[in-house]
């Protein structure tokens, strides 16, 4: 069992990856931040609990233990822009979503104190993502990766307006074969609960976009769910059963159907 992150072996093609799971501080960072930045309020709660159907379909799963706050494992190793020109987010966060400061007296984070939070907490999760995903293709001849995220609906700095519910990324079809996005797209066609995107504002992040290669059969799809359709969105972000208990099916049949149709992909 690793310290980093929770990790376990499934028998499917399928590998769920939430790296944003983790809440978790280092004690000398934590010295250092603001009680804002200490309650790592842009977590992806609860995601684990929401996902925990993926065992019945086999999935391996991985989870962060560690904040975002701490390094984001869904950023490129070289801090680049994901969407230029809009507002960036970064490898290692000094704000918040909302752009209030997570260090006291807005303190500058060191190139020696980056390098070190890659090296300690971001190369071994995508350690362990490269090894399950060729692993997986080993045995089957094909992975779906299944990026699962979360964010506040509404967040003025990032975007205008409220988000739409759920948000499918694939790199505008770049990390997912077409006929696995459409299996996805045909359960929310039909979905008048909640309001969806393909390809929007949010088109899947460093890992949805490296680990995604269609063409070697390993196919990747980004789900960034506004928390709203599951949990509390302030301080103390408290999971919400009943709003779960209605987005949960949703999720599940997007997910069953995206490896269903990864697995006849294969026959």
């Amino acid at each position: 069992m690793s310290d980093l992150f929770h990790f376990s072996r499934g028998t499917a093609p399928l590998l769920i990856s939430i790296p944003h799971l983790g809440s978790q501080i280092p004690d000398a960072q934590r010295a250092l931040m603001t009680p804002l930045g200490l309650q790592s309020g842009d977590t992806d709660w609860h995601l684990d609990t929401l996902y925990q159907f993926a065992q019945a379909l086999g999935a391996s799963v991985i989870g962060a233990r560690y904040s975002r706050y701490v390094v984001d494992l869904n950023r490129p190793p070289n801090d680049e822009s994901l969407y230029p020109g809009q507002t960036k987010t970064g490898l290692c966060p000094t704000q918040t979503f909302r752009g209030d400061a997570l260090y006291q007296d807005d303190a500058a984070l060191t190139d020696a104190e980056r390098a070190q939070r890659l090296q300690t907490y971001w190369q071994p999760y995508h350690a362990q993502l490269r090894s399950e995903i060729d692993r997986i293709k080993a045995e089957h001849g094909t992975v779906l990766l299944w990026e699962a995220h979360s964010i506040a609906s509404v967040l003025p700095r990032l975007f205008d307006g409220k988000l739409p519910d759920l948000n499918i990324g694939t790199s505008d079809g770049a990390a997912c074969a077409p006929d696995i996005l459409a299996a996805v797209q045909a359960q929310l066609d039909p979905c008048t609960d909640y309001t969806w995107a393909v390809n929007g504002r949010f088109k899947g992040g460093y890992i949805t976009r490296h680990y995604g290669s269609p063409a070697d059969n390993v196919h990747a799809i980004q789900l960034e769910m506004c928390q709203s359709t599951y949990m509390d969105e302030t301080h103390p972000y408290g999971y919400r059963p009943d709003l779960a208990g209605r987005v949960i099916p949703v999720v599940e049949a997007m997910v069953r159907a995206a490896l269903e149709q990864t697995t006849a992909r294969q026959r």
